[in-house]
């Protein structure tokens, strides 16, 4: 234990120090030897933390949305290899490797906070054996002894003894019942953290072997808490359930404001902005016009969420322009289909309505629009036709320019050549 000790003692001093700084400011306030004290000096230390790992997170949403512009690409190489695992597995390498993109981004604010974790964790082991630890001395060493959190002291753990347990002033079933339900919790808020990134910040259209990680650490990481717990101290499970606990609301903000394309948050975000948009006529923020942004960007790549927000949008009367705002006086008739073409509400026009063959020889009505360039709209038989009707001059001209118009003209002026035919009406 003095080995591993030495070996985070680069951490360990200044974690102790940070403990110390907020121990002075909250005894000043509940008393040096509560605790409340030495319980809120650990939640300040997790909080100070965090906030410190803010440009990691932002740099891990980068790399998150980074792999989620590879998954068209990542579609394809399913389909193309469905049938060999490996070879996707090997492709899924390869566009990794030459995007630049890492799929275990994700975990890289547990990782660099895992050295704090176990520097908090041999402060706390040193106060349980009576041990100095960083700038602890002495007297600081006794007083968090003393300190109790619901009746737990600060450096006890699960599977201490009864007479451990009572060398600290505590009683052993109270320290299982704080500790066993400190376990739960924490256990409970990384499940529930993991499991609200897997259902609603993933497009679920793209399998990919990262998502199946990330379904695998949803349910190893709980199962992993509950097993080690038991062997932490109870400062500890105060500092991993407090940091579960940011985790979960900072992530909770990110997939509200901020959600992954293609999934069930989108929709939801979407769905949201569609109604101020149009209540207000404008978008709010620079977060909503970079979000709007992006989607007029896409163009044909939409997904059906982001084209069901652009035709809401055109329906209402507004449309979304290429540098995220919203304007007014746009022909609401525009929409775009599934595919992203888009599709006109204006009705086709009407085709006149076909004459049939008792409607042409009898010369009834003519459809709309003028007459029917294939129907001829004049008798071959004479009986129908006036005798001042007949065509002269131009009109002769044109007339024979029509197919049969020759045949016609000599029937008219007598001119008829070869054996004569019967008198009944011509077919088309």
């Amino acid at each position: 234990m003095d080995t591993i000790a030495s070996i985070f003692s680069f951490i360990t001093t200044p974690v102790s120090w940070v403990i110390v700084q907020f121990h002075s400011v909250y005894g000043a306030i509940f008393g040096d030897d509560t605790g409340w004290a030495w319980g809120l000096s650990i939640v300040s230390l997790v909080i100070l933390i965090r906030i410190c790992l803010i440009p990691l997170f932002v740099k891990q949403i980068k790399a998150t949305r980074a792999m989620q512009t590879l998954q068209p690409e990542m579609k394809k190489i399913q389909e193309r290899y469905k049938n060999d695992k490996q070879r996707q597995s090997e492709e899924m390498m390869k566009l990794y490797k030459e995007t630049g993109t890492n799929p275990l981004s994700s975990c890289l604010p547990i990782l660099a906070q895992s050295p704090f974790f176990f520097a908090l964790y041999h402060v706390l082991n040193g106060i349980a054996n009576n041990d100095t630890i960083g700038v602890i001395n002495q007297s600081l060493l006794q007083s968090a002894q003393k300190a109790h959190i619901f009746g737990a002291p600060l450096a006890a753990k699960f599977t201490d003894s009864s007479a451990d347990v009572t060398a600290l002033d505590a009683s052993l079933a109270t320290v299982r019942i704080v500790t066993a339900i400190m376990i739960v919790l924490m256990s409970a808020s990384q499940f529930y953290t993991q499991r609200q990134l897997m259902t609603k910040n993933v497009d679920t259209t793209v399998k990919t072997p990262f998502m199946q990680q990330q379904k695998m650490l949803m349910y190893v990481f709980p199962v992993m808490f509950a097993v080690f717990g038991i062997n932490f101290p109870v400062g500890v499970l105060v500092y991993w359930l407090t940091t579960n606990l940011w985790t979960m609301g900072q992530q909770m903000y990110v997939i509200r404001n901020n959600p992954t394309p293609g999934s069930k948050a989108q929709a939801a975000y979407l769905e949201r902005l569609h109604k101020h948009v149009t209540h207000h006529g404008k978008t709010r923020g620079r977060g909503e016009r970079a979000i709007v942004k992006a989607i007029v960007t896409k163009g044909r790549d939409r997904n059906e969420f982001e084209r069901k927000f652009i035709n809401g949008l055109n329906k209402a009367g507004l449309a979304a322009q290429a540098d995220g705002t919203v304007t007014k006086g746009v022909n609401p008739e525009v929409t775009e289909t599934e595919d992203g073409t888009p599709a006109t509400g204006t009705p086709k026009r009407q085709q006149p309505k076909r004459q049939s063959k008792s409607q042409r020889q009898s010369g009834g009505p003519k459809p709309a629009g003028g007459a029917d360039p294939d129907t001829p709209t004049t008798s071959l038989s004479k009986s129908d036709e006036p005798e001042d009707a007949k065509p002269a001059g131009g009109a002769a001209k044109q007339a024979a320019s029509k197919p049969g118009a020759g045949t016609r003209s000599k029937a008219q002026s007598g001119q008829r050549k070869g054996p004569q035919r019967p008198k009944s009406p011509s077919k088309k």
